[in-house]
């Protein structure tokens, strides 16, 4: 995240250091102040995520501070309740309601959270 390097720079230095890093092929961004580390694809050569999505947006939000658990179509297949397996990356969050987008391309993260029950 970001926030890891401020006491290395200020807002723009950090934000010129990333920019180099992105270009490189080295870091991809996830979205605001979210980065992970790149390697090339095996089918483009363009950088892309060391590790899932998933994986990424879990780490993220239990950085900032949410608990994490598996969405309910997730939740379905893990145990076993459903044969679908799910297509989008879905967290429940609980009561807390997140608006930060963390996306790999055209995939993006969704939420679900604990307000309508």
């Amino acid at each position: 995240m970001r926030t890891d390097f401020r006491s290395m720079g200020s807002h723009s230095q950090i934000g010129r250091v990333f920019k180099v890093l992105i270009a490189e092929g080295r870091i991809v961004r996830l979205g605001y102040g979210v980065y992970a580390k790149a390697r090339p694809s095996v089918l483009s050569g363009k950088p892309v995520p060391r590790v899932t999505l998933a994986e990424l947006a879990q780490e993220a939000l239990i950085r900032m501070g949410v608990e994490p658990k598996l969405g309910s179509a997730q939740a379905a297949y893990a145990e076993g309740r459903t044969p679908d397996v799910p297509v989008h990356t879905a967290f429940n969050t609980g009561k807390r309601r997140i608006s930060r987008k963390i996306a790999v391309g055209i995939r993006t993260v969704r939420y679900e959270n604990d307000y309508r029950k």
